[in-house]
């Protein structure tokens, strides 16, 4: 594992400066909608400069959304990725309920939106290189698709979330009725408003649910052999983001980085620190 400290000053020049223009390939944003399990979502592609072929990032928001990062994606694209951004189903205006189950299924839909010859060549893309971005419990879908999917080239995470599981399984069953309702309680207090086809309680009994498939401790061995950069903060959600490292690491895999930044979970003052992270990152495996 290499744990690295936020610089002071941003030196990347995907994240302080402009690229030079390219008139016959400039930037440009390509908006359409994506399909996913009869579902059309709210989606584009932010497509850097240059003919390409350029490298893809999927960038996963999380719950509900009001976090996007697209001032990280405009950094990876100004360091020669392209940038696919969506709405998961029942989320912000896209059809469909939503649920975290779906979620994990949008994102696999835009894995397969990726690698079709033609998308990829509408967006100067090479169809291959896919590496999933994901900020809290959009990092819990990066985790868990990047897992089911070996074709996946490495895995961001921004503050990942378990949306629980971990402290539910540790629970004895009889105290699990009351970890539901305060659970439900905090999915609500975070913003219901942008979803749809659900309801807190529904979510948090989701999450019960699925919670031994979806614990983070069972993945590390599908990330044995493929790099992972993993950033936290003072938001709580280190120690389960620590414990799938730990495991990975065991494993023999050394391409692992961390970086912890005591911030709020969204990193409110440490955003160019984070784009020079994930720059950096994404530097190590393809675009300029």
């Amino acid at each position: 594992m290499f744990s690295i400290a936020a610089p002071a000053i941003a030196q990347n020049p995907a994240v302080t400066t402009d690229p030079a223009p390219d008139k016959a390939n400039p930037p440009t944003t390509v908006t359409f909608l994506m399909p996913s399990h009869g579902a059309l979502l709210n989606a584009f592609v932010y497509v850097a400069s240059g003919a390409g072929p350029h490298p893809t990032a999927i960038l996963l928001h999380g719950f509900p959304g009001n976090e996007r990062n697209l001032d990280v994606a405009q950094s990876m694209r100004r360091a020669g990725w392209d940038v696919l951004y969506f709405d998961y189903r029942g989320s912000w205006g896209s059809p469909g309920d939503f649920s975290f189950t779906h979620c994990i299924e949008d994102a696999q839909a835009a894995i397969a939106w990726v690698k079709d010859a033609a998308n990829a060549k509408q967006i100067r893309g090479d169809g291959k290189t896919i590496v999933l971005v994901g900020h809290s419990m959009g990092g819990f879908v990066a985790y868990e698709v990047g897992a089911r999917d070996p074709s996946v080239t490495a895995v961001v995470t921004i503050s990942a979330a378990d949306l629980g599981a971990a402290q539910l399984l540790a629970m004895p069953e009889a105290q699990r009725v009351a970890a539901l309702k305060t659970l439900a309680g905090s999915l609500a207090a975070e913003g219901m408003a942008p979803l749809t086809g659900t309801t807190a309680d529904a979510l948090a009994q989701e999450v019960l649910t699925n919670a031994s498939a979806w614990s983070f401790a069972n993945l590390a061995p599908q990330f044995a052999n493929r790099p992972l950069l993993v950033l936290t903060s003072d938001d709580g959600w280190e120690p389960v983001n620590d414990a799938l490292v730990a495991a990975v690491e065991k494993l023999g895999n050394h391409a692992v980085t961390t970086v912890h930044y005591a911030t709020d979970h969204s990193y409110s003052d440490r955003r160019i620190a984070i784009q020079e992270d994930v720059v950096k990152e994404l530097g190590t495996i393809g675009g300029k």
